[in-house]
């Protein structure tokens, strides 16, 4: 594993994506965790092709994410390079590829979705086995 090379000031951090490590969350399929402001997540994706996410993915305040190469499945949807997908409050979803993808998500914290006027009646759900 490479140092992370970040440039970092009193204003901002700056990182190549592909040193900081990635985590395998399943066969084909890791995460790279980037640092961001408080409230908010955000992540960089790589699935090796013919990858499946292991597990339904379930974000109790959404989900967005631009696809940065690759192409990524959703259902029956495919998605490309340039494409940017965004899930509802309380929505799940089990990402796959056929070729391979790579892809910039994000979502927000409970508390900065309520902050930003989101409705608490839009998160609550009953947690599920698949999520993993």
């Amino acid at each position: 594993m490479s140092e992370v090379r970040v440039f970092s000031n009193d204003e901002l951090q700056a990182m190549p994506i592909d040193d900081v490590p990635a985590i395998e969350i399943g066969e084909g399929c890791s995460r790279r965790d980037l640092p961001s402001n408080p409230g908010v997540r955000v992540w960089v994706v790589d699935m090796a092709p013919g990858a499946q996410w292991p597990y339904y993915d379930h974000h109790d305040t959404g989900e967005s994410f631009y696809v940065i190469s690759g192409e990524v499945i959703e259902g029956e949807a495919r998605y490309g390079a340039g494409t940017y997908v965004a899930f509802a409050p309380d929505s799940r979803h089990r990402p796959r590829t056929e070729s391979g993808v790579r892809l910039i998500g994000l979502n927000v914290s409970t508390s900065a979705f309520l902050a930003a006027g989101g409705s608490p009646d839009s998160i609550t759900h009953s947690f599920h086995p698949t999520q993993g």
